[in-house]
């Protein structure tokens, strides 16, 4: 494997200096370049070293587990039905998913484990113990195996996640069905149809309204059993993932949707996510330069718990049984007694049937917020996380288009997704996305300002439309504590090799610390500051060959994703 090469301090530009009291941490990672070659673009290029304090440490890009890998008996990434029956493909050969995605470690006593995702339909989530060589911190596995979700009916994409402060896995499920569009036999459109292989090829089996929710995993013991949760009081739409704050109450969520809602939850008791509030942001834009800025408030959707809205869930409610719908009148309003919303680009007029609010908040939390008045206009949000040195946070949206423009679409005037909403975003059209840092009073943001984005050019001849020194399509993010150091992964179309960054607060600076092969995307870099005595950097490599360049596979195991990290690093004081 290539290794990146270290730039001198002033090539890199990248000194991170952040105040702790009176100690400062200063890390540089060694530069990785743009992918050339193409045995360059097949491989995982990753910083070879990184210098804190000015001593410098080796690392490197460590591969775990690639999916379909045999170990202790179990198939990583192997999908099994509700009867814990292997599913089998078109061809009948097993279904092994290469969507990895995000990857947990929970230290738990003496044994650490890892706690995986597979972003596929039906979906697969995988727990793994881990040895840690005690000198050099290597990660290797022992043994993996499945995690059933057959008592919440299966789990849908899984996407991006995070770790609570009270050691548990916090997941997702992405992009779930629109129960709006069921039909009588159950179907809704191919989207939904390969999840029936979880139920036996019976769609009628499948309630929509199962899927899209956070999910959170424990592990109970030593041996690595677990139990699992559907946290319905936290909303249902396209989660990419929930960031529970050091209050242990206050949870952040992106929507990973076209038109979608940014959401704040508040836990009743702290390390309890079974209950609480939830509310929508509202954008209220004070400029559209550098990415744009607003003041954030806040609407109340109001107060759910698990146990109520799982009631609903088992007397199988129906859309129809939660809302009234109308068509706009010719001036695009709505007729008396209904509301207007734009989420999801659906454009509709609704009424809530009696008694029926709080189902709607959890059930349909997306239109339910655009009834309520809420910003419903942004574009794919991917990553959360906090810089606990500076108290704000930041948060990718790797698209800056469709409603976030006034009335257009792709440049052009489209008022689509603008149409029957509140049209509270205003920004230039960027396809290349932005990252935003957010101010906090306490644990509640109060205000959203762009940080970096990146910078659209003509399309080059390897396909690149954002400039290569840029990033690209940002999607997940992780901090790396006391260094002022911004992590960035990217999902991009506008990239050939999706890159990982190190954004450098002090002096806006950006290094490239890792590119994946062709095809495939970064996916939800997570940094562990101490387990045991190392730092890692977790890294997945979705889906090779899977978006782009299906032509240049030379053998089917290049396909098969990655998960893994770069490091180890020592622990940084």
């Amino acid at each position: 494997m290539k290794k990146g090469i270290l730039l001198s301090l002033s090539a890199l530009s990248a000194i991170m200096v952040v105040g702790c009291g009176n100690q400062e941490t200063t890390l540089i990672f060694s530069e990785v370049g743009v992918p050339t070659s193409d045995v360059e673009k097949r491989s995982i290029l990753a910083s070879n070293k990184v210098t804190i304090d000015e001593k410098e440490h080796a690392i490197g890009y460590n591969t775990i587990l690639r999916s379909g890998d045999v170990v202790g008996g179990g198939t990583y990434g192997l999908v099994y039905d509700k009867h814990g029956d292997a599913v089998k493909a078109k061809d009948g050969s097993l279904k092994i998913s290469n969507s990895n995605d995000f990857a947990s470690l929970i230290k738990k006593e003496n044994k650490l484990f890892m706690v995986s995702h597979f972003e596929t339909r039906p979906a697969a989530m995988y727990i793994t113990e881990l040895n840690q060589n005690k000198e050099t911190g290597k990660l290797t596995p022992v043994w993996t195996k499945n995690i059933d979700f057959s008592a919440y009916h299966g789990l849908w994409v899984p996407c991006a996640g995070s770790v609570t402060p009270w050691n548990t896995h916090l997941g997702s499920e992405e992009y779930p069905p629109d129960a709006s569009k069921v039909d009588e036999d159950g179907n809704i459109d191919d989207y939904y149809a390969p999840m029936a292989a979880y139920v036996g090829g019976d769609l009628k089996a499948l309630n929509p309204y199962d899927y899209g929710w956070v999910t959170e995993v424990s592990v109970l013991n030593t041996k690595g059993d677990v139990s699992v949760q559907k946290h319905f009081s936290m909303g249902r739409f396209a989660h990419e993932l929930a960031y529970v704050m050091p209050d242990r109450k206050t949870a952040y969520l992106s929507d990973d949707g076209t038109n979608g809602v940014f959401y704040k939850f508040v836990a009743d008791s702290a390390g309890n996510l079974t209950s609480g509030r939830l509310y929508a942001a509202k954008w209220k834009q004070t400029s559209s330069s550098n990415g744009g800025s607003a003041d954030i408030s806040w609407v109340d959707l109001g107060h759910a718990s698990d146990t109520q809205i799982k009631a609903a869930l088992d007397a199988k409610t129906k859309f129809g049984d939660i809302f009234e719908v109308a068509n706009r009148e010719a001036n695009n309003s709505c007729p008396s007694g209904f509301l207007a919303t734009n989420w999801a680009n659906t454009n509709e007029c609704l009424k809530i049937k009696a008694g029926m609010e709080v189902i709607a908040s959890r059930l349909e939390s997306g239109r339910y917020a655009g009834m309520k008045g809420a910003t419903t206009e942004f574009s794919k949000m991917e990553g959360i996380t906090y810089n606990p040195q500076k108290k704000e946070m930041y948060m990718s949206l790797s698209r800056v288009e469709k409603g976030m423009e006034d009335n257009h679409k792709r440049g052009k005037p489209n008022d689509k997704y603008d149409k029957g909403g509140s049209n509270d975003i205003k920004l230039p059209w960027n396809y290349c996305g932005t990252v935003f840092k957010m101010t906090l009073s306490g644990y509640n943001i109060t205000k959203m300002t762009g940080l970096i984005s990146g910078t659209p050019m003509t399309k080059d001849a390897s396909g690149n439309s954002c400039e290569l020194d840029n990033i690209s399509m940002p999607d997940n993010l992780t901090f790396i504590p006391k260094t002022g150091t911004l992590i960035i992964g990217e999902d991009t179309s506008y990239h050939q090799n999706d890159m990982i960054w190190a954004y450098h607060l002090k002096d806006k600076k950006l290094t490239r610390i890792q590119t994946t092969p062709y095809g495939s995307e970064t996916t939800s870099p997570y940094y562990y500051p101490n387990i045991n005595g190392f730092g890692y950097l977790m890294s997945v490599v979705q889906h090779p060959y899977g978006e782009s360049d299906q032509d240049k596979v030379q053998n089917p195991d290049e396909k098969r994703a990655y998960t893994g990290y770069i490091g180890p690093f020592p622990v940084i004081q």
